[in-house]
């Protein structure tokens, strides 16, 4: 167990494996977590100063299934509902630790667990988490929208407390973030009634029409603004597919017209550059789709920009990610 009574050591970082992939239609996101690490991710943060703690993947063995009814159009339900409920009650720990979690994935599922967790302990020393959803989709369906019934689809809705998935922390608390912390970012693919919900709930979207006419710097800028405004912090979700599949292949729902490699190196150095991410997903990579590991590098070097490697050698704003609260 990791002892919560240890001061926060801003340059400390805790990885956490989630090899989970029946939350999407393709398989292979389980060797996503290995395929990070063999790419250097814990080298690199580690090379930028960082304490690097590897706890390893996450196991559900030993997580009992509980007998609630499994709703309609989720597939693989109980199974996710083991990984929710153990990556909430890890991540609610790490985050407690006072270390910059990182969790590796995995399908976008894993963020039900890992964002669930966070969102408790910023609640309960009153700070608004906001998450910055970095993804070709919105992941906004519920169980009653799904035309794919696939849950990697629905984990950014249940994070915003949406209903149609309300048992599936079982006894573990249920942390909701309000619809206007969530942002999403790079988005351009929405089923018609996610767009629906998505008009409902007034959900922030930066999508790729909007990426193209103002520029990834303005729009992450907005972000970061607003968040620095209500004294937040920021998770942030990254979904490989992101990246335009030129950049980022070994995904299994590939999305044309996406983020650049440059786009997205200056999305993660803003990012840094503003202080305010504590926590972080990397989701969706599939090492059976990649090319000779070319994704899993793209994936590691934009995570150097997000815990602040640079080009060149200009000043480090002393806001830096792990600098202040």
């Amino acid at each position: 167990m990791i002892d919560a009574s240890k001061p926060d050591l801003t340059r400390r970082i805790a990885v956490l494996g989630a090899p989970i992939d029946i939350g999407a239609s393709q398989r292979g996101t389980l060797m996503g977590p290995a395929a990070l690490r063999t790419a250097g991710l814990l080298t690199l943060l580690d090379g930028l100063g960082f304490e690097v703690n590897d706890y390893g993947d996450l196991l559900i063995d030993d997580v009992a299934d509980l007998d609630d009814a499994p709703p309609d159009n989720a597939k693989h339900y109980r199974e996710i509902q083991r990984w929710t409920r153990a990556l909430s009650a890890r991540a609610y720990e790490l985050a407690r630790s006072g270390a910059i979690p990182i969790f590796l994935g995995g399908d976008h599922t894993l963020s039900m667990g890992s964002v669930n967790g966070i969102v408790r302990h910023w609640h309960e020393i009153g700070r608004e988490l906001f998450v910055v959803w970095l993804d070709a989709h919105a992941d906004y369906n519920t169980p009653a929208t799904t035309l794919s019934g696939n849950m990697h689809g629905m984990s950014a809705a249940y994070l915003c407390g949406e209903p149609g998935l309300d048992s599936l922390l079982g006894g573990e608390p249920r942390s909701s973030i309000e619809p206007d912390q969530l942002e999403l970012f790079g988005t351009r693919s929405i089923d018609k009634l996610e767009r629906d919900l998505l008009r409902d709930r007034r959900i922030s979207v930066a999508d790729m029409r909007q990426i193209d006419e103002f520029g990834v710097g303005v729009l992450i800028r907005r972000v970061i603004d607003k968040v620095k405004a209500r004294n937040g912090v920021l998770h942030v979700s990254f979904d490989i597919d992101f990246l335009d599949p030129s950049v980022a292949p070994g995904v299994g729902t590939t999305v044309p017209g996406g983020a650049t490699y440059r786009e997205a190196h200056l999305v993660m150095e803003m990012l840094h550059d503003s202080g305010l991410v504590h926590s972080v997903d990397i989701v969706e990579l599939n090492p059976f789709l990649d090319q000779r590991g070319r994704t899993a590098r793209a994936a590691v070097e934009l995570i150097g920009s997000l815990f602040g490697q640079q080009i060149t050698d200009r000043p480090t704003p002393t806001n830096a990610i792990g600098s202040s609260d």
